[in-house]
């Protein structure tokens, strides 16, 4: 099977892992034609074996180099006859330590990846987005982006900004018939937070459980970013935790930058950069 015309298509950064794959899967089982890209592609070929033989395209990107944006976007119209349904806006890394501790080099990547690579991608998609009929890009914030979080700042701006390009486009983007969506995920249990920590014979995603946080399960994000695109807010916080942060950071501000601060010392877990 290929892909068929009037097929629903999704066009997914950061597919080879993590929310990305689990996204594309969740659509693909829904019957939409997915568009795979990511840097690693033996993580691609793993994804598209999870799809419905014929549902995907392969696409090699880099998120922060624009050319590979331009070339990659024309294979996927290429195959779905210009259109592009929903642009999954998701690639990204984190990494996390005291901003003193961090090189200029780590600095600069994050930003790269997490908000100019997001940017990019919005640039390259929009004539597709914009030739294809109530159209959506998906972008993938954080519940970092409710509230600032000790020793992930930088990562946390970055979804801060992630969170300012959906509001700002869904209003911007109306005229064209595209909505603007984003996902604000609290801990998933992702490669992100997977490995064992330095110093530490615990993973991540242990020290976090220990310490009372809540860790979901990574199968939560298909269905929380299918309501997203076809429901009406623009952020959609992902489980338990992103939702208490939202209503806190509306309601009792206060009580939430002093249980942040409490928080502080397990920041260091997600120190590994990985993908999302």
């Amino acid at each position: 099977m290929a892909y068929q015309s009037g097929q629903k298509c999704m066009f997914v950064t950061g597919a080879a892992s993590g929310l990305g794959r689990e996204v594309a899967r969740y659509f693909a089982s829904k019957g939409w034609f997915i568009g795979i890209a990511d840097i690693d592609e033996s993580g691609m070929a793993e994804t598209a074996k999870m799809l419905p033989d014929g549902q995907s395209s392969l696409h090699v990107l880099n998120v922060t180099d624009r050319g590979q944006w331009k070339s990659a976007v024309a294979e996927f119209t290429a195959i779905t006859s210009g259109q592009m349904n929903v642009l999954f806006n998701n690639a990204g890394i984190g990494n996390g330590g005291p901003i003193e501790e961090m090189t200029d080099e780590d600095i600069d990547l994050m930003i790269a990846i997490n908000f100019t690579g997001v940017i990019s991608g919005t640039r390259a998609c929009f004539e597709a987005l914009k030739a294809t009929p109530d159209s959506c890009i998906l972008y993938t914030a954080s519940a970092a982006g409710i509230y600032g979080v000790a020793d992930l700042s930088v990562y946390s701006a970055t979804k801060f900004a992630v969170r300012g390009l959906a509001e700002s486009h869904d209003i911007e983007f109306k005229k064209h018939g595209i909505k603007s969506r984003s996902l604000m995920p609290g801990f998933i249990d992702t490669n992100i937070i997977s490995d064992v920590a330095e110093g530490s014979n615990q993973t991540g995603k242990e020290r976090l459980e220990e310490a009372g946080v809540l860790v979901s399960p990574v199968s939560i994000i298909g269905p929380a970013a299918w309501e997203a695109v076809h429901g009406k807010k623009v952020h959609t916080p992902v489980n338990k935790m992103a939702k208490q942060l939202a209503f806190a950071a509306r309601w009792m501000p206060g009580r939430l930058r002093n249980q942040q601060a409490q928080l502080a010392d397990i920041g260091e877990v997600l120190a590994p950069t990985e993908q999302n």
